[in-house]
């Protein structure tokens, strides 16, 4: 008996191998308009030229140590943005420092403006590990 499958999976089995294919570059620039957004001082070396510079999401780790430091006197969008993008880097940290901010599920990134969504939205869509 030789069944064949639908022609609607084949090409959904096509779109998710392009999507995959270019998630880790839509990652990476997804990752670098973050780290734009909460400045430069918080990933990679910490300066505008380095961010400028990077060609690859290591060359923006971000600084876990320096912002556990200063997660308290950040104010709270700025936390929870930071606490999020840092959850990509290393669950763990990343799932500590959102705790710290309040954060109890996906529905308290409400209170991010659009441009910080549109960030963690992207980064979400093309995760595919650090």
């Amino acid at each position: 008996m030789n069944q064949s499958l639908p022609q609607d999976v084949f090409d959904q089995i096509a779109a998710e191998e392009r999507h995959f294919a270019e998630a880790p570059r839509a990652f990476f620039e997804a990752w670098k308009r973050g780290a734009e957004i909460a400045g430069p001082e918080w990933f990679g070396d910490g300066t505008p030229e380095g961010l400028q510079r990077a060609t690859s999401k290591w060359d923006l780790r971000p600084k876990v140590l320096l912002l556990n430091d200063a997660l308290d006197v950040l104010s709270g969008g700025q936390r929870m943005f930071l606490s999020a993008m840092v959850s990509f880097y290393n669950a763990r940290e990343g799932g500590a420092m959102l705790k710290r901010c309040g954060f109890e599920g996906l529905s308290d990134l409400g209170g991010l403006d659009l441009e910080r969504r549109k960030v963690i939205a992207d980064l979400v869509l093309n995760y595919s590990g650090w």
